[in-house]
């Protein structure tokens, strides 16, 4: 079992930072990639960005890309997504998982929700205009 907490997010003005954290605990040493993902009220979940853990390989989805930087403190099983020029329409509830289940060398290889097999419990960005 893998337990994901995640913190940083809150209220924000549009083009301001935030900066995500999320902290791993328990049989990470089985974590092959670990990846953001984002559900605003009636729309699907989406995906953000991945990392592959041990080359620390990224990808991130077209909508984030440039933005958006995800990276891993490996010392502190600990994965960030650093966002900025953040948008009203970034409001949303973001969440981190963890992939223990191996789908591929590659970080775009975790980009389907499925691929990952725990979640934290997400934490809320409200991005103001």
């Amino acid at each position: 079992q893998v337990q994901l907490v995640e913190s940083g997010g809150g209220l924000v003005q549009a083009g301001g930072s935030l900066r995500l954290s999320c902290a791993a605990s328990g049989r990470t040493f089985s974590t092959y990639a670990m990846g953001w993902f984002r559900q605003a009220p009636g729309k699907e979940r989406e995906f953000l960005a991945s990392i592959y853990w041990s080359a620390g390989s990224t990808y991130y989805a077209d909508s984030v890309k440039g933005r958006f930087t995800i990276s891993r403190d490996n010392a502190k099983n600990t994965v960030y997504l650093q966002m900025n020029s953040l948008k009203p329409e970034d409001t949303a509830v973001y969440a981190c998982a963890a992939a223990s289940s191996y789908s591929g060398s590659r970080s775009y290889n975790y980009i389907l929700p499925g691929k990952y097999d725990y979640w934290g419990q997400g934490t809320q960005v409200t991005v103001s205009s």
